[in-house]
């Protein structure tokens, strides 16, 4: 089997690369491309209608120089390279040959280098100081394009499908042949194809009618709207669902350590992106537990309270009429309120509300002494610790939390914490993202998975891929050759 054809074999498995006569009438010149990397106006344009000219005044061009002389587009190349010709195409070149003649191709630039780029399509609720700022838009050939763009490989295929029986909505599933297992993506086919729904509006439908377990609170498809995360998702070894009229994509399987990486992660050294996912994962930790702990300790474990701290808290909760737990409720509500208020509002003015909303009414809630200074900051650091997290749904899960450890922590003090904490860990062993274990590495234990979950570490140690995928590759590259190579230069 030749290049080319090889090349064919994987390309016509994604549903954006066209095979077809040139002159549907003739069919003597086949042309090949990829809809998502081409510019269909100039195909129309510079190709079809000169060329539809030229046959009916003179008749059809004997061979591919005749036909090159008809397109009236400057860059042509002619070629009977095999590599520069997958090449080409994969840059957004349709390659056109003669019927049954494999071996000679002119290869014609169809490129559209603007496509998917506007003014307002900026990353909004994942933004990063370092990296790429450009993220998804609504339309999902500008979607498909910005991918193929970034993957410019045969081997990334495309697999669409229409949902909803009155919206008809067009759900494309991307992924890396010989990368991805093909589990997982058999998997999300088929569970694409038993949606029996009558619209979808946003791939947050999709998220919810797929779910392993849709009684969870936490998300199992990673939902984002930057592209960088999603071609590394997809370098992993991962599947891609992609909706129009959503600027949202769906990528997993995901296990939760997933929801606290950040992009910005692999553009800074891996000694600062460590340190900045362990905060994040402790700021997860202390927006969730330190809360109950105050209603815990002030209700039930006073002997707990260091000596010299006992003078200020009896001050601060002297006027208090409330038990620890209204009081932390009541706080709680009125943070979440704020939240609520401020995010849908209009921008400037949301962000007025929670400055001004959050200083006058936590002032006001002291001085009438519905709640108690020290309270106060702890919630405000609760609040500002669960902005960490990277990822939004997952943030929403962290704010529904606090709430039965708060109510458990109430009844019961230290052993409430402990009994829901349990509750969720068992929760979480449960539960599974397109059959992998939600809480890979930690369980099961996977030892090799370490290498990018806790922290972020040398790219030296990351060329192998997770083993939690179980991925057809193992490999992404190959850091010994790297290494050499700068001992070389060293």
């Amino acid at each position: 089997m030749d290049k080319w054809t090889e090349f064919l074999a994987l390309a016509q498995d994604s549903h954006d690369f066209r095979r077809h006569s040139l002159l549907e009438a003739d069919g003597k010149f086949i042309i090949s491309y990829y809809k998502t990397l081409i510019k269909s106006e100039q195909l129309q344009n510079h190709i079809l209608q000169p060329l539809q000219e030229i046959v009916r005044k003179q008749g059809l061009p004997s061979d591919l120089h005749d036909l090159a002389t008809c397109v009236t587009i400057e860059d042509i190349t002619f070629t009977d390279d095999m590599s520069t010709i997958a090449s080409k195409i994969m840059n957004g070149y349709a390659a056109v040959q003669v019927q049954g003649d494999d071996s000679y191709f002119v290869l014609i630039d169809l490129s559209d280098a603007t496509r998917g780029l506007r003014t307002d399509n900026d990353t909004e609720n994942e933004f990063s100081v370092v990296g790429p700022k450009v993220g998804f838009v609504e339309d999902l050939d500008i979607n498909l394009h910005l991918i193929r763009q970034q993957i410019r490989t045969p081997n990334l295929m495309i697999k669409e499908i229409t949902i909803g029986t009155m919206s008809h909505t067009r759900v494309a599933v991307v992924y890396i042949q010989d990368v991805t297992n093909p589990k997982h993506v058999q998997t999300v086919e088929q569970r694409l194809q038993n949606i029996d729904f009558d619209i979808i509006f946003d791939s947050s439908q999709l998220d919810q009618i797929m779910s392993d377990n849709s009684r969870t609170p936490f998300p199992l498809f990673l939902s984002t709207e930057r592209i960088d995360r999603v071609i590394y998702g997809l370098t992993l070894g991962q599947v891609a669902i992609i909706s129009s009229a959503s600027p949202y994509v769906l990528t997993g399987p995901t296990t939760i350590f997933d929801f606290f990486i950040s992009p910005e992660d692999y553009y800074l050294p891996w000694v600062l992106g460590s340190l900045f996912r362990l905060i994040r994962i402790f700021g997860v930790c202390f927006s969730v537990l330190m809360t109950p702990a105050y209603t815990a300790v002030l209700t039930f474990h006073l002997e707990m309270i260091p000596k010299d701290m006992l003078g200020p808290i009896i001050i601060s909760r002297n006027y208090v009429p409330f038990p620890p737990v209204l009081e932390v409720l009541f706080l709680e509500l009125t943070i979440e309120l704020l939240r609520e208020a401020g995010a849908r509002l209009p921008t400037k003015v949301g962000q007025t509300l929670g400055i001004v909303g959050g200083i006058v009414i936590g002032q006001a809630s002291v001085a009438a002494a519905l709640t108690s200074n020290i309270l106060l900051i702890i919630v405000a650091l609760s609040a500002l610790a669960s902005f960490t997290t990277p990822i939004y749904k997952m943030s929403n899960t962290i704010r529904f939390l606090r709430f039965p450890l708060i109510i458990l922590s109430g009844i019961w003090g230290g052993f409430g914490i402990v009994v829901g904490l349990c509750f969720i860990l068992t929760h979480l062993i449960r539960l599974k993202s397109l059959g992998t274990p939600y809480l890979a590495p930690l369980y099961p234990f996977r030892r090799k998975g370490y290498a990018d979950s806790f922290i972020r570490s040398s790219y030296s140690k990351t060329a192998r891929r997770s083993p939690i995928l179980q991925t057809i590759s193992e490999w992404r590259y190959n850091a010994l050759k790297a290494n050499e190579q700068k001992d070389i230069d060293d």
